[in-house]
């Protein structure tokens, strides 16, 4: 056999008891460590992010050594899908485009924006309010309700007020929806130093950090799924947002950090 292969005897012997190479042999051992960081992940990250967790471990490796390792086990990360668009309603009182899709402040508590989706179950829809900080990207509020009242913005506010207790005026944007364009909400901004900003009508790009959650929300967690009940529905995103999305998920756009990472990072509290 050896010398119609044309190979050293001793080699055949050595690859025969040993036949994978040390090579082979870590890459497996990485891809034990992949598998993890993907679980841990709810099988949302790639591999730039599955590369940051490898090496905040200690595990060294290359970024390309990752990339190659997870396309040949065929591990990927979840894909989005067509987000549905609500039709906003014209508003009573309408605020001037403040922000002007200035998305990257530079202090916490400058400029927040805010949003509502809706999220299926079989008892009907769950409604979902957003405050989130353009400094860092954190979820500082939040509401989730079966009506799309004016409550449910309020309340979402009222949560990151009382977390954030800003001590100077504070842009919140939002789109032309009726709940942002009524009385109660422009009175609850001037009482507690808000002052309102709106996208142009039919611009979603204009609030594309609150899309941009709402679609990380649905690819990530929801995947098109139709929960069974609300209250199973609020216990998934509440975990989604308070476990997941503050502490532990990395955005590309805070150099692959967490939100409340990155704002412990800045304060070193």
């Amino acid at each position: 056999m050896c010398r119609v292969l044309k190979v050293n005897r001793s080699g055949y012997y050595a690859w025969k008891k040993t036949p994978l190479s040390n090579r082979a042999i870590e890459d497996a051992r990485i891809l034990e460590e992949i598998k993890q960081a993907h679980v841990e992940s709810g099988g949302i990250y790639g591999s730039p992010r599955i590369h940051k967790d490898l090496k905040e471990a200690g595990i060294a490796c290359s970024a390309n050594r990752v990339a190659k390792i997870m396309r040949m086990a065929q591990i990927k990360s979840a894909r989005g899908y067509r987000k549905p668009r609500f039709k906003a309603g014209k508003p009573v009182i309408a605020a001037p485009n403040r922000l002007e899709q200035q998305f990257n402040v530079e202090q916490a508590d400058t400029a927040w924006v805010t949003d509502i989706t809706y999220i299926r179950t079989y008892e009907g829809w769950l409604y979902l309010a957003v405050v989130i900080d353009l400094y860092s990207r954190a979820v500082v509020g939040w509401s989730m309700k079966s009506t799309m009242a004016t409550e449910i913005v309020l309340d979402a506010l009222l949560m990151a007020v009382w977390r954030r207790r800003p001590k100077k005026p504070i842009i919140i944007h939002s789109d032309q929806g009726s709940q942002f364009g009524s009385d109660d909400f422009a009175r609850w901004c001037k009482e507690h130093q808000l002052v309102p900003s709106m996208s142009r009508r039919g611009n979603c790009y204009d609030n594309a950090v609150a899309e941009s959650f709402f679609s990380n929300l649905k690819k990530e967690r929801v995947k098109r799924k139709i929960y069974a009940t609300r209250e199973e529905a609020r216990s998934d995103i509440f975990d989604y947002i308070e476990v997941f999305y503050n502490r532990k998920r990395r955005h590309s756009y805070l150099n692959q950090m967490s939100p409340l990472a990155f704002e412990q990072r800045q304060f070193g509290s």
